[in-house]
This record gives structure tokens, C-alpha cells and sequence, in this order.
């Protein structure tokens, strides 16, 4: 099946050195208000650029116009390959839906891919990995070449073809050379961007005197941020709620994690406190429970999350992403897969 073999353009591995591209890409069956196709590329964290069936373009954002006016060529490409990719993932979909024997309902097919630098050592590696319904399904070495089945259920005689040598030499060039070309590029001429830090604003909310109260943290930047309640210095689990990271339509990020008081008696409060803390700050924001600065109105909720006017990129990238985490979730909380490498083409 040589169109399942493309597909590894795209996919992923721990990041461990200083830099990292990772591209997100998400195929859908059965959706139909959804896109069936949607990528993004993110650089240490940041969304560089997004495509999707729906509007057929490859959208880069505005901190990248340097390098992309620099290297018009290599951006056309990747706009030919995006939209490439729509059609291919479609097929692939179909035909993994086949070797599952299914017809119908929802599918989806993911996969993250990409490479790492350590601008220190100059040492540079790939990855690629590809999941399935919330499964993972097969990942690519890109430094040896071979493939790996993750799931015994997808090792069946469709995904035994011959190798495909002009393809693995395609697949080598992009992710041993363009793709930590690509990187090294993007830092140089975006590493005041994706380096800035931009702390939130942060208040106490509630909808009424016994409902939870809301910690909530807005306009910080990047989103790689944590967000926790704890009592006398030590964190709590038990009766917290951990909200998602949302953007806002300023490109800050917002997010709020809720502790349940039901059974906290007020004399208690001064012990508890809300910790936000943000990738690459030393100091931590800390927040007491305090009622005297919680406003609310009864019956009312108390704040309304600002996402309207939000790139639509970003939705998507948001979506794409947290399907990701749900099967890296999913995936951990499984027994592993015994692995097995397949020499020849999927």
C-alpha cells in the first residue's frame, strides 16, 4: 500500500534538545463538520503555519514573514505538498478503514512528526509516529529507515509490500536534511518571537458563595504553562479541575484550573493558593484564596472566556492537538504493544 508509506512525512518522538519542529496532522472520516484534513506546524512550541481541506491554503503567521519572504521556492513547495497530503491522508484513511474491516462511522487518523537541534552540540534527530482511533498504529525511524507496527491487529498482508526504495530515499532527505534545515532557519530569524515571555493576569472567580472557585490566568505567552491549587505548599489532586489552555485573540493563551470548597471552612482559606507557572520564568505568580476579592453575581456566570475572533488556524491546531493527547493518554494507560519492525514497504 504505497500511499500509507507517504504518510510518514508527518509524525513524532520525545523532544530532548533545545529546538524542535513538530508537525500535527489530523484525518477524519464521518465528520462532516469538521475538515477532513487539517495540519499545522509548530516550532518549539509556537504554531508556525496551518493548512486544512476546507479553505485549500497554507496559512503562516505573521512572526515568520522574514524567513518565508527569504525562501519563497521552499515555501511554495510546502504549500504543494499540504495540499498533496489532503488526498493522501483521505486515501489512507480509507484503506486503514479496510484493513480494520470497517465502512462506516467516525474515524481518525494522526500523526506528529518532525525533527530536534541542540544548538549547542549541533546534533540533530527525527521522529514520526501515527495513531489510529486513539491507538497507536505504526511509527518510522527515520536514521535506520524502518518501520514498526505498533498495533499486531494492523500486521496483516496489506501492509507487506516491497520496499519502496525511492520513497525511504525521499523520506531520508526530507527528515536528515530539510526538515533540520527548516528548523535552524526558523530559530534564526524567529528567536526573538519564540523566545518572549509574557506573563498573565490572574483573578479569583465564582458563580456563587458554594460553587467552586475558578483561578483563572489570562493573556500569558507561550502556552507551555502549569497551572495548580495547593494547600500549605503542597499540591492538590483531590477536588481540582484542570482546565484546557484556550487562545485568546490577542495570541496570549488563557487557562483556569477550579477547586471544589465545599468542605473548606473559612477560617481555612489563607491556607490554600493558587500557583501559576510559565516555561522559562523563574518566579512563580502565587494567588491566596481570598474571598474578599472574588466577585460574582448570583445566577450569573462570572466571566465569559474571550475566543471570539481567534484564528481559525489556531482552532484547528487546538483540536488536531488535543486528539493527539487524548491517544498519548490512551496509549499510556495500556500495556505496550509488542513491537515489531517491518524491513520492507507498508
Amino acid at each position: 500500500m504505497k500511499t500509507f508509506s507517504v504518510l510518514l512525512l508527518f509524525c513524532r518522538v520525545s523532544s530532548t534538545v533545545g529546538h524542535s519542529v513538530e508537525f500535527f496532522i489530523t484525518a477524519s472520516h464521518g465528520l462532516p463538520d469538521f475538515p477532513e484534513f487539517v495540519a499545522a506546524a509548530v516550532v518549539d512550541g509556537v504554531e508556525f503555519a496551518t493548512c486544512d481541506s476546507k479553505t485549500k491554503i497554507l496559512k503562516f503567521h505573521e512572526w515568520t514573514r522574514e524567513f518565508t519572504d527569504n525562501y519563497p521556492e521552499y515555501w511554495s513547495s510546502y504549500s504543494v505538498v499540504c495540499l498533496i497530503h489532503q488526498n493522501v491522508f483521505s486515501s489512507v484513511t480509507v484503506d486503514v478503514m479496510k484493513v480494520f474491516n470497517q465502512s462506516e462511522g467516525v474515524h481518525i487518523l494522526q500523526s506528529v512528526s518532525g525533527c530536534e537541534w541542540d544548538e549547542e552540540t549541533g546534533e540533530t534527530g527525527s521522529f514520526c509516529r501515527v495513531g489510529y482511533d486513539g491507538k497507536d498504529l505504526v511509527s518510522f525511524n527515520p536514521q535506520t529507515l524502518t518501520w514498526t507496527v505498533l498495533n499486531p491487529e494492523a500486521l496483516t498482508s496489506k501492509f507487506r509490500g516491497q520496499s519502496d526504495k525511492g520513497n525511504l530515499q525521499y523520506l531520508n532527505t526530507f527528515f536528515n536534511q530539510y526538515c533540520p534545515f527548516w528548523l535552524k532557519q526558523t530559530v534564526a530569524n524567529g528567536r526573538k518571537y519564540l523566545q518572549q515571555k509574557v506573563l498573565p493576569s490572574i483573578s479569583l472567580l465564582q458563580k456563587s458563595p458554594s460553587s467552586p472557585v475558578s483561578c483563572f490566568a489570562s493573556g500569558f505567552y507561550p502556552d507551555r504553562a502549569v497551572m495548580f491549587w495547593r494547600k500549605d505548599g503542597e499540591e492538590l489532586h483531590e477536588g481540582v479541575d484542570h482546565r484546557e489552555i484556550l487562545p485568546n485573540n490577542d495570541d496570549t493563551f488563557q487557562m483556569s484550573v477550579d477547586l471544589n470548597i465545599s468542605s473548606v471552612k473559612l477560617e481555612d482559606w489563607e491556607k490554600y493558593e493558587c500557583v501559576f507557572q510559565l516555561s522559562g520564568v523563574m518566579e512563580d505568580i502565587v494567588t491566596r484564596l481570598d474571598k474578599s476579592v472574588i466577585p460574582y453575581v448570583p445566577g450569573s456566570p462570572p466571566w465569559v472566556p474571550v475566543v471570539s475572533g481567534v484564528v481559525p488556524g489556531l482552532l484547528l491546531l487546538s483540536v488536531s492537538i488535543a486528539g493527539f493527547i487524548m491517544w498519548r493518554k490512551k496509549k499510556n494507560g495500556e500495556q505496550n504493544n509488542p513491537e515489531m519492525v517491518l524491513d520492507s514497504s507498508l
